[in-house]
């Protein structure tokens, strides 16, 4: 897999994520949830583009544990 190919299944993701988002019921459980699940599904993406720019391999993996950890959370 490459990098492109990354960029486009983050962004595919985070789409997905928002259109479930959207699609939850409108309580206050929901809405708290569907809020961080916005925030870390969306995050892995644009911090995956950041570690796509890294300027060392040390700064390439610290952003790519963000990625993963934001992954994690969407979990």
């Amino acid at each position: 897999m490459d990098e492109q190919e990354f960029k486009q299944r983050t962004k595919a993701l985070a789409l997905r994520l928002i259109k479930l988002v959207s699609s939850l019921p409108k309580n206050t459980v929901s809405e708290v949830i569907g809020k961080q699940l916005i925030r870390s599904g969306t995050s892995v993406g644009a911090n995956y583009r950041a570690a796509c720019r890294a300027r060392s391999t040390a700064d390439l993996i610290a952003k790519l544990r963000i990625v993963e950890e934001e992954a994690d959370e969407c979990l």
